[in-house]
């Protein structure tokens, strides 16, 4: 039997070997690290449009799915359309936001982002023609979300089945990183990508460019200001020419809003549509923004509808008042969420891959809630709960 001393007079050598070995083991996995952020940060710089690659690809991951980058999905996350699948009737009660152009906006839309099947092509395709099978008719994308073609190869294939185009609203936005002088360019590039002759709604989709990341504005004008009134300018007159039917903008406050509204006077086109977070909880800048939009003949489309954030949906069943409420409608909270944004006269876009789920959406046409449940809603802006809710700084 081994002596309990001769084992610990040993003990030093052994740390030394373990020391040794860890220390190989972290260099090996350090290096293959680095290795790998490497070649991500190339691969990220061989496109035009770097953090739209990072943001297609981290919320797939975030959820536990494949990113694009390792390529399609072997199953996508939105069941097949059949082939005898035809158009639905249009939604019972389906109201159409009027916008200074004329177009005639469905106010419940699907939203394309914040969700892994939204960045899957084929899921994105399936999804999108389901919806529109389904009966709706408005579809929100983005330069950003970097699924165009597929979104625009579902319509397609949704007007082939007997969908109207005149019917359909599509809602797209130019990124910050693009405005300046090139606005016009991008978008033809999106007609092309969408395969369309005209898009019904293009928003700037956000008033400033995340910094360091550059923007052509760097480079045409001398401030973010003038290069937002530049591209204003831009989109007014792909409006005139009939690429777009409406133009607006997304995450503007009052001020932004203004400077645009102020080249009214010269002829350009007014602002459409604001598309900003708004739920009970945001914060107070955005509920002034609802406001000043309803006074100006500004329509609202509210993204975050349910939640503070992408993560937050499931809260909303920790809200009491909420759940009273839905349980007197024989529903649930997340309709009456959607239900109380549209009775405030904001469209919505929730985003969902689900056909079921659609269903549910389209449904809040039909739905109403009284003056008192309005109120009660209304007042969760100023209920504690509202700290659990992330919301958008101004």
């Amino acid at each position: 039997q081994s002596s309990p001393y001769v084992a610990t007079s040993n003990y030093p050598a052994y740390r030394a070997i373990m020391a040794g070995s860890c220390c190989l083991w972290f260099t090996r996995i350090l290096t293959v690290v680095v290795v790998l952020i490497a070649v991500f940060i190339g691969w990220l710089l061989t496109d035009d449009f770097p953090e739209a690659k990072i943001f297609a690809n981290v919320i797939p991951m975030v959820k536990g799915y494949s990113p694009p980058c390792l390529g399609p999905w072997k199953e996508p996350g939105t069941p097949e359309v059949p082939e005898d699948v035809k158009p639905g009737a249009r939604p019972k009660g389906e109201t159409l936001l009027s916008l200074p152009g004329g177009a005639k906006m469905p106010q419940v839309g699907l939203g394309t982002c914040c969700r892994p099947t939204a960045y899957d092509d084929e899921s994105i395709r399936r999804t999108t023609l389901w919806y529109l099978l389904l009966g709706g008719r408005h579809i929100d994308t983005a330069h950003l979300y970097l699924n165009h073609k597929p979104i625009g190869e579902a319509i397609r294939e949704a007007i082939e089945r007997g969908v109207p185009r005149k019917e359909i609203f599509v809602t797209t936005k130019i990124p910050p990183r693009f405005f300046g002088n090139g606005a016009g360019d991008m978008v033809k590039q999106y007609l092309e990508e969408l395969g369309l002759d005209y898009i019904d709604l293009v928003l700037m989709h956000m008033p400033t460019q995340m910094r360091p990341l550059k923007s052509s504005c760097d480079n045409d004008f001398p401030s973010f200001q003038e290069c937002r009134k530049g591209t204003w300018r831009l989109l007014s007159e792909a409006r005139s020419a009939g690429l777009v039917r409406e133009i607006g903008v997304s995450n503007f406050n009052v001020d932004q809003m203004t400077e645009l509204q102020n080249l009214t006077k010269d002829g350009t086109a007014p602002i459409a549509v604001n598309q900003i977070m708004y739920n009970p909880w945001v914060e107070d800048w955005l509920h002034d923004t609802f406001d000043y939009c309803q006074k100006n003949g500004i329509t609202v489309m509210a993204w975050a509808s349910l939640s503070g954030t992408m993560m937050q949906t499931e809260l909303n069943l920790k809200v009491e008042t909420l759940k009273k409420i839905a349980e007197s409608h024989d529903t649930s909270v997340f309709q009456i969420l959607l239900r109380w944004a549209v009775q405030k006269g904001a469209a919505i876009i929730p985003g969902t891959g689900n056909p079921k789920h659609m269903t549910e959406n389209l449904s809040v046409y039909s739905l109403k809630l009284s003056v008192e449940e309005m109120e009660e809603i209304d007042a969760l802006r100023y209920d504690d709960m509202k700290k659990e809710f992330m919301s958008q700084p101004e």
